[in-house]
């Protein structure tokens, strides 16, 4: 019995490495290819379950989740051209202070237009309750987070490995000047990416609001969890992040388990090891600025 429930608690810890990985790969994605750190993408994982809430008032759970990311994608389109646009070739600390700034300002937005207390969100009836499988039991909604997450990688895997403009965004990372001087223009990509990246932010808040608190600081809060996989995983590791947001959520759900209390320390003493003896993090790699 002990084993079986020890399984159980190993599967939603993979189920809250999805969560992690939703959020962590759009953070990922924006520094290795713009070379900047946005600390105001927890805000758009935020805005992702606020607007996904309204939604779905008119169109269900489904519509909510469909077109919350991309309501706030487009958002990032203006959030690209408007403001980072202006930090690419500037010094990394500015860019730091701005998406500060933006997250702050998105939090407070927040408080202004839903309030500042927290905000229940029910899950659909059909995803609701148990499902056993053999001796394990698992929630059925879980199970269906962890399906979507294993969906949306695969579609990004393809979309960066399998296309022409995958081939483009990858060699802008590595060789950038090499990229500029066949004539490409690289400033589409760079904005694709964005999208890409607060979108998938969006869906995490969106698909996860049922099973978290929904309040205006909750993008705060994931954003640290978001940083130290990155860091586990190595920056612009696409496959180092996915192996860390798993790790962390399974040390996280295991812990747990055993010492309760430990729970959210257990990815702190896990970043700490890891940088002991790979200070790039587990796949990290020498990237360039994407310019």
């Amino acid at each position: 019995m002990q084993f079986v429930f020890l399984m159980e608690q190993v599967v939603n810890g993979l189920v809250l490495g999805g969560y992690y990985l939703l959020v962590a790969l759009g953070l990922s994605l924006i520094f290795s290819v713009g070379g900047i750190v946005n600390l105001s993408h927890g805000a758009f994982y935020a805005l992702g379950a606020y607007v996904a809430m309204e939604i779905s008032k008119v169109l269900g759970f489904a519509g909510g989740a469909i077109l919350s990311p991309v309501v706030v994608g487009f958002i990032g389109i203006l959030f690209e051209r408007y403001i980072l646009r202006r930090f690419y070739r500037a010094e990394p600390i500015l860019s730091l202070l701005v998406t500060f700034g933006l997250a702050m300002v998105g939090e407070q937005m927040i408080r202004i237009l839903w309030g500042a207390a927290p905000v229940p969100v029910s899950m659909p009836l059909l995803l609701k309750g148990p499902v056993f499988i053999g001796d394990f039991l698992f929630s059925r909604y879980r199970l269906f987070l962890l399906g979507v997450v294993i969906v949306a990688l695969i579609a990004i895997w393809t979309l960066l490995n399998k296309t022409s403009f995958g081939r483009v965004v990858r060699a802008g990372i590595q060789q950038p000047d090499m990229v500029a001087a066949l004539g490409i223009k690289l400033q589409p990509y760079m904005t694709t990416v964005i999208v890409l990246g607060v979108g998938l932010a969006a869906l995490a808040g969106a698909l996860f609001s049922p099973i978290t608190i929904v309040h205006p600081a909750m993008g705060a809060e994931i954003l640290t969890v978001a940083f130290v996989v990155v860091i586990i995983g190595g920056l612009g590791s696409f496959w180092g992040v996915i192996l860390a947001a798993l790790l962390v959520g399974v040390v996280r759900g295991v812990t747990i388990h055993f010492y309760p209390a430990a729970g959210a320390a257990s990815m702190y003493v896990l970043m700490f090891a890891v940088l002991m003896f790979r200070p790039r993090g587990l796949l990290g790699e020498r990237i360039e600025k994407f310019e």
